[in-house]
């Protein structure tokens, strides 16, 4: 293959930015059709083939609410497997539901079957292949979109609930004259970083103004640190999980496949550019360099601030759970930085490395023995960070998705609810998982145990 060609770059907005097409839940159902197909597409002002959800780089949004149904018919016309994850929900993971061991071969059609349970969280996810070896090269190939479940705007106050609300896909491409790469893709290498699959699009606000931002990474490999100089985020959800209590930052980092929900103020009449920060991810990973996203432009008339809330969602906290067992997950890599594992093993479809009972609590230490920065995910249940190298993290609720430093550790607590059945566990930076670095882990019936927040005390949304 020829090389690499350089990334696309605008110093000038090429146009406002676009929420994608929705497809919407009504009266508690949706069913809609995804067609896999490699077709041409307009990207950054390139005419580039890419691997598609319905002909599209950026495939419609699922906008669903907690307690639908979803009817879902994957239709595979590229010439190798696919299949569909439903990043972060919380929903069986078996039969036609949130199933990655699903093959979908060429030419054939697959209808997923979701039903999702009445106190689904509110917030942002995403939705993606997940064929074991071809995670990354599909997901870099273009095939991701954004899934929201609604009602998070319920927690803000009244003044603030019809808000302007704005996706911010973040994804990126390496391409090779007019193909997006996808085969022997190198994590570090310069890559075209888009918005809604567009460049440097302008994002409008008024002064005063606050609007909702959903940030989501829907790439395969990259970190962003996202920063809009002058100005803080306000984080009111992280990866599908509203907040307890919000707080403020002048940058998120964000690894492939990490959400944040936040509110942002406009400034003064001008113009910011929306950036991802320099990132190292360790000696043996990658320096991503600074890149602009979008040209944020204030402009109009001004608005009065609003106050932003503090107190947000309930949420159980699992500081006091009962430990049914303790997990270490230790990640590894050969020197070469080709072949990547969880306590020794590489992974296996066919053998399970975890198990789960169903309504117990576990705590795993998450170990990484290497010298570049990994990430952990876990489907079905989501999970409460407990501490990050030795340093106890405040409660602010849940993620699905977090870092792990080189060398570092972290520790996290999760409650098995709702579902049994075989799932995974991984690093979502998806060159890794596809390398090896998974464990199947099987959540399996049993009694009741104490203090896993079920029952009275246990409040407020919760997912996986």
């Amino acid at each position: 293959m020829a090389s690499p060609s350089p990334p696309l770059t605008s110093a000038r907005p090429t146009g406002a930015l676009r929420n994608p097409a929705e497809v919407v839940s009504r009266n508690g159902f949706l069913r809609t059709r995804i067609v896999v197909k490699r077709e041409k597409v307009n990207l950054a002002g390139k005419q580039l083939w890419a691997l598609t959800y319905n002909g599209q780089y950026m495939p419609p949004t699922l906008r669903i609410k907690s307690g639908d149904h979803v009817r879902l018919e994957m239709v595979n016309k590229i010439d190798e497997m696919t299949n569909l994850h439903v990043h972060g929900l919380h929903v069986s993971p078996s039969g036609h539901s949130d199933n990655v061991f699903v093959k979908i071969g060429p030419g054939e059609t697959y209808h997923y079957s979701y039903r999702f349970p009445p106190d689904l969280a509110p917030g942002t996810y995403w939705y993606h292949p997940h064929p074991h070896m071809l995670s990354a090269p599909q997901t870099a190939g273009g095939m991701s979109g954004i899934i929201i479940v609604d009602g998070l705007k319920k927690y803000l106050p009244k003044s603030l609930r019809n808000i302007t609300e704005r996706v911010v896909a973040l994804k990126d491409f390496q391409r090779v004259d007019d193909q997006i790469k996808t085969a022997d893709l190198s994590i570090g290498a310069p890559t075209t970083r888009v918005v809604n699959g567009q460049l440097n699009p302008a994002i409008h606000i008024r002064p005063g103004e606050t609007q909702l931002w959903r940030i989501a990474n829907i790439g395969a490999n990259i970190y962003y640190k996202v920063a809009l100089p002058g100005h803080r985020f306000r984080v009111i959800a992280r990866d599908g999980s509203p907040v307890t209590k919000t707080y403020a930052v002048d940058s998120i980092v964000l690894p492939a496949a990490s959400r944040y929900d936040v509110l942002v103020e406009g400034g003064p009449s001008g113009t910011t550019e929306l950036k991802t920060l320099p990132y190292n991810t360790g000696p043996a990973g990658n320096q991503f360099p600074g890149v602009t996203l979008a040209t944020v432009i204030s402009q109009g008339k001004a608005m009065t601030p609003a106050t932003p809330p503090t107190a947000f969602a309930p949420a159980r906290n699992l500081a006091d759970a009962k430990i049914a067992a303790r997990r270490t997950i230790t990640y590894t890599e050969n020197a070469a930085g080709t072949e990547f594992f969880i306590n020794g093993k590489q992974f296996d479809p066919n053998r399970t490395d975890f198990t789960g009972q169903l309504n117990t609590v576990q705590e795993w230490t998450v170990q990484n023995n290497s010298d570049e920065a990994h990430s952990f995910h876990v489907h079905t249940n989501d999970f409460q960070v407990m501490s990050k190298n030795g340093v106890p993290q405040a409660f602010y609720g849940y993620q699905d998705t977090v870092d792990v430093a080189p060398r570092g550790n972290i520790v996290v607590r999760t409650s098995f609810d709702d579902y049994t059945g075989k799932t995974v566990l991984h690093c979502h930076i998806l060159n890794h998982e596809d390398k090896g670095m998974m464990s199947v882990l099987e959540i399996v019936d049993g009694p009741d145990a104490p203090g896993t927040g079920k029952g009275p005390g246990a409040s407020g949304p919760r997912k996986g």
